[in-house]
C-alpha cells in the first residue's frame, strides 16, 4: 500500500488507512473526479455509502484507476460502504449490498457499516414520509438487521462488518448477539464533539473508530448563523502557524494520532492532497491534551430522528 497511508489494525487482521476520502455530499459529476485524483496522489481508503446516491459514479473512477493491470490493485484500496435504513429487513441486506457491489463494480467490500440504528419503511424511497411529512418507520430490531450482516462475511462479500451512529449502549446489545464482531464504530467526531467516552469504550470493547465530519462539516447548506467555527479556533489556528500546516491538518493530525480514522470529504484537488499530508508531524501530548479539551459536545450533524 502507499507509503503515505498509515493504518489502523481491525480485529480481523486488515490494516484500516488512517485518512479516507469521505463521499458524502459530492454532487454527481464531481465525485469521480475526486475519487480519481484521491487515488493518484496515495489515498488507499474510500468512504462510501448507498444513500449518497453517487456509488455508480465512484464505481466508474474504481473501474479506472483499478485492476491487475492498472497502477492500484483492488487489494491495496480500503472500501466501505452502508446499508441504508430502507434495506433493514434480513432479506433485503443482501440484495442492498449487492446493488452496491455492482454500482461500484467491486466484487467484495472491505467493510459494511449499518448506517443508523434506525430502520425505515421497506422499499426504494430513501426518505420514506408520512403526509405530515414525519418519517415511515419499520419495526425491523437491529440486531436482525446485524444477524443478515454477518452472512455477508460468510460468503466472502465483505470482510468486515461495523456500525454507525450507534451509541455504547446499542453497540453493547449488538455485541450481546454477535457471531461476528462489529470492527468499526464511525459517528461524528471532531475538536468540538470529542466522543472521549464512547472511543474509550469502542477500544475496550475491540472496535476502531471512523470519525465523519472531522472538520465540522463546514460546507452544510444547514449551517446556523451563531454556530462555532472549527477551523477558526484561535488555539487550532496558532498550532497550524506553529507546524507551518493549515488548521485542517492539525485537526485530522489530532485524530490520527489518537488512533481514530478521519475521512474528510472533499472535491478541491489542494485539499483532497493536502488532508492526506499529516503523517510528517506530530502534536506533542500537552498539545493533543488542548485540542480534546475544546469539546462542546457540538453536533453538525442532528439526525432528525432519534432512537432508544
Amino acid at each position: 500500500m502507499s507509503a503515505a497511508c498509515d493504518f489502523v489494525a481491525l480485529h480481523t487482521g486488515q490494516k484500516m488507512p488512517l485518512i479516507g476520502l469521505g463521499t458524502w455530499k459530492s454532487e454527481r459529476g464531481q465525485v469521480k473526479e475526486a475519487v480519481k485524483y484521491a487515488l493518484s496522489v496515495g489515498y488507499c481508503h474510500i468512504d462510501c455509502a448507498a444513500a449518497y446516491s453517487n456509488e455508480a459514479e465512484i464505481g466508474e473512477a474504481f473501474q479506472e484507476c483499478l485492476g491487475p493491470n492498472k497502477v492500484i490493485k483492488r487489494e491495496d484500496l480500503f472500501v466501505t460502504s452502508k446499508l441504508w435504513n430502507t434495506k433493514h429487513h434480513p432479506e433485503d441486506v443482501e440484495p442492498a449490498l449487492r446493488k452496491t457491489l455492482g454500482d461500484l463494480k467491486l466484487d467484495y467490500l472491505d467493510l459494511y457499516l449499518m448506517h443508523w440504528p434506525h430502520a425505515f419503511e421497506r422499499g426504494d424511497n430513501l426518505f420514506p414520509k408520512n403526509p405530515d411529512n414525519t418519517m415511515r418507520y419499520d419495526y425491523t430490531d437491529y440486531k436482525d438487521t446485524w444477524k443478515a450482516m454477518e452472512k455477508l462475511v460468510e460468503k466472502g462479500l465483505v470482510k468486515a462488518i461495523g456500525l454507525s451512529n450507534f451509541n455504547s449502549r446499542q453497540i453493547d446489545d449488538i455485541l450481546s448477539v454477535a457471531a461476528v464482531k462489529p470492527a468499526v464504530l464511525q459517528v461524528e467526531c471532531h475538536p468540538y464533539l470529542a466522543q472521549n467516552e464512547l472511543i474509550a469504550h469502542c477500544q475496550k470493547q475491540g472496535l476502531v473508530v471512523t470519525a465523519y465530519s472531522p472538520l465540522g462539516s463546514p460546507d452544510r447548506m444547514w449551517k446556523h448563523p451563531d454556530e462555532p467555527v472549527l477551523l477558526e479556533e484561535p488555539g487550532i489556528k496558532k498550532l497550524a502557524e506553529k507546524y507551518s500546516k493549515s488548521p485542517a491538518q492539525i485537526i485530522l493530525r489530532w485524530q490520527v494520532q489518537r488512533k481514530v480514522v478521519a475521512i474528510p470529504k472533499s472535491v478541491t484537488p489542494a485539499r483532497i492532497q493536502q488532508n492526506l499530508q499529516v503523517f510528517d508531524f506530530s502534536l506533542t501530548e500537552e498539545e493533543m491534551g488542548h485540542i480534546g479539551s475544546l469539546n462542546k459536545n457540538w453536533r453538525y450533524i442532528v439526525p432528525m430522528i432519534t432512537v432508544n
